[in-house]
C-alpha cells in the first residue's frame, strides 16, 4: 500500500483532518436526504441510514476531541474555563439557538402551505422542545453543537483530574448508564466516549497513525464486519448486539478506518474533500433547511415522494444539502464579519 507520511504536529493546517470533516460531513447530508420515513418501496434506505448513524456523528465527536488537544484546549485551566466556556458558547451555542429560532418559526409558517418534517407543537412547545424536551425538537439536527460544547467544557477540568483513560471510562459509563433526554444530555452521554478518545488518538499520534495507515485493510474489513453486525441486530432483535453496544463498535471501528485512509493515496490527495471540510460548518447549520425547501419544491413541482420520484429526489436533496449551504456562506454570510466568523 502506497503510504504517506503522517502529517507533522506542528500547529499547521491539517489536511487529514480537514478531509476527514469533508467525508464526514458528506455522510450526515446523505443522512438527512429523508428525515422521517422514506417512500414507500424505499424501505431499504432506513437499513442504510441506520448503518451510516452507526458512526458517522461518533466520528465527528472524535474528530473534535482531536482538535481540543491539538488545540491546546483540553489544557485549560479552572481559572481560564469560565472564559473558555463563554468563548465556546459564542461560537456553538449562539448558532445554535439562532438557527433553531429560525427553524421554528420558518416550520410554524411554512406548514400552513407545504409538507412539514418534524412539525412543532406551536410556539410555546417548539420553544420548549428545542432547548428543553430534546428527544422532540423541532431543529434536532443541530443537537452536535449543544453536545460539542457540553464535551468541550466537561473535558478540561476532568482530564487534569482523571487524564485521557479516565475520560475514556468516564464516557463509557456514560454509554452504558445514559441520561435522560433533557437539554441533549441523552446524546451528550452517547457521544461523549469518542470526543475522548480523539484525544487518546492525537496524544499518541506519532504511534498510531502510522498503524492506522499502515493496516488499512485490516481496519475496513473489521469496520464493514461491525456494519454488518449493526444491521443484523437492527433488523432481528434477539441478535446478540444491542444498539449502544453497536455504536461503539462502529464508531470506535470508523476511527482506525477513516482517519487512516486520509493518509493513503488515492485519498490523501483528493481535493474534494478539502473543499467539504473547509465549509463543515455552513453545511452542518444549513443543509436540513436546503434540503427541506428542495424537497417541498419538487413535491409542489409534481415530483411525489413516491418510489418513482426518489429516483430524482435523492440526488436533487444531496447536491442541494452541499451546495446551496456553501453559496449562502459565500454569497451572504461573508459579508457580515460576525455571520461569517460564526459559519467559519
Amino acid at each position: 500500500m502506497n503510504v504517506l507520511a503522517p502529517p507533522p504536529a506542528a500547529r499547521t493546517r491539517r489536511l487529514d483532518l480537514d478531509r476527514a470533516k469533508g467525508v464526514a460531513i458528506l455522510l450526515v447530508v446523505f443522512g438527512h436526504i429523508v428525515a422521517t420515513t422514506p417512500p414507500p418501496g424505499v424501505e431499504w434506505w432506513d437499513t442504510l441510514r441506520y448503518a451510516i448513524y452507526r458512526f458517522h456523528m461518533p466520528f465527528f465527536l472524535y474528530l473534535s476531541g482531536y482538535a481540543a488537544w491539538l488545540s491546546g484546549a483540553i489544557r485549560t485551566s479552572d481559572r481560564d474555563l469560565p472564559a473558555f466556556a463563554w468563548r465556546r458558547a459564542k461560537r456553538l451555542l449562539v448558532p445554535f439557538l439562532l438557527l433553531g429560532v429560525i427553524v421554528l418559526f420558518g416550520k410554524l409558517a411554512a406548514e400552513r402551505v407545504v409538507h412539514v418534517d418534524n412539525q412543532p407543537e406551536g410556539l410555546l412547545g417548539g420553544l420548549r422542545d428545542l432547548v428543553l424536551t430534546t428527544e422532540n425538537s423541532p431543529a434536532t439536527f443541530i443537537w452536535f453543537l449543544w453536545v460539542l460544547f457540553l464535551c468541550s467544557v466537561v473535558a478540561p477540568p476532568a482530564w487534569r483530574r482523571i487524564g485521557t483513560p479516565g475520560l475514556l471510562i468516564a464516557g463509557l459509563v456514560l454509554m452504558a448508564t445514559g441520561l435522560p433526554a433533557v437539554f441533549y444530555l441523552d446524546r451528550f452521554a452517547r457521544h461523549a466516549v469518542f470526543f475522548a478518545a480523539g484525544i487518546a488518538v492525537a496524544q499518541h499520534e506519532a504511534r498510531l497513525l502510522p498503524r492506522f495507515a499502515e493496516a488499512q485493510p485490516l481496519w475496513w474489513g473489521l469496520f464493514a464486519a461491525a456494519l454488518v453486525l449493526a444491521v443484523l441486530d437492527w433488523r432481528m432483535a434477539w441478535f446478540w448486539l444491542p444498539g449502544e453496544s453497536s455504536m461503539l463498535l462502529c464508531g470506535l471501528l470508523a476511527i482506525p478506518a477513516l482517519h487512516g485512509s486520509m493518509l493513503v493515496a488515492p485519498v490523501a490527495r483528493w481535493r474534494w474533500p478539502l473543499s467539504l471540510g473547509r465549509e463543515t460548518m455552513a453545511i452542518y447549520l444549513f443543509n436540513v433547511i436546503a434540503i427541506g425547501l428542495v424537497k417541498a419544491v419538487l413535491i409542489a413541482a409534481g415530483i411525489g415522494w413516491t418510489e418513482q420520484g426518489f429516483a430524482i429526489h435523492a440526488p436533487v436533496l444531496m447536491a442541494a444539502g452541499l451546495l446551496l449551504p456553501i453559496l449562502f456562506k459565500r454569497l451572504v454570510l461573508r459579508r457580515v464579519p460576525a455571520l461569517d466568523r460564526m459559519t467559519d
